[in-house]
């Protein structure tokens, strides 16, 4: 089976944590090398979050555990990669 890469997960969050903080609390698992988190909508009581996750082979099940430990829940699963790399999307003409 091919190594997890890449996951793109849209994120319900509670305020606090912040996002920083979250964040910084998902990079520290073991088989995470990098995360973005980019703040999508602000709302009185929490936050949508797209969450993308990088790492050589990732834990899923470790993510979403630490997601929820932070007061987060996974919405969706919106991106994966799997491989000995992540392949670049390309533009093709479906997409114009």
């Amino acid at each position: 089976m091919g190594k997890l890469r890449r996951v793109v997960l849209d994120i319900l969050k509670p305020h606090d944590p912040p996002l920083l903080v979250f964040s910084e609390r998902i990079d520290t698992i073991e088989c995470v090398d990098g995360v973005t988190a980019s703040l999508i909508e602000l709302d009185k009581e929490v936050e949508n979050v797209k969450l993308t996750v990088e790492g050589e082979d990732i834990d899923y099940e470790a993510i979403e555990e630490a997601i929820s430990g932070l007061g987060g829940t996974v919405h969706s699963v919106d991106q994966v990669a799997y491989g000995e790399y992540v392949v670049k999307e390309q533009r093709t003409l479906q997409d114009d």
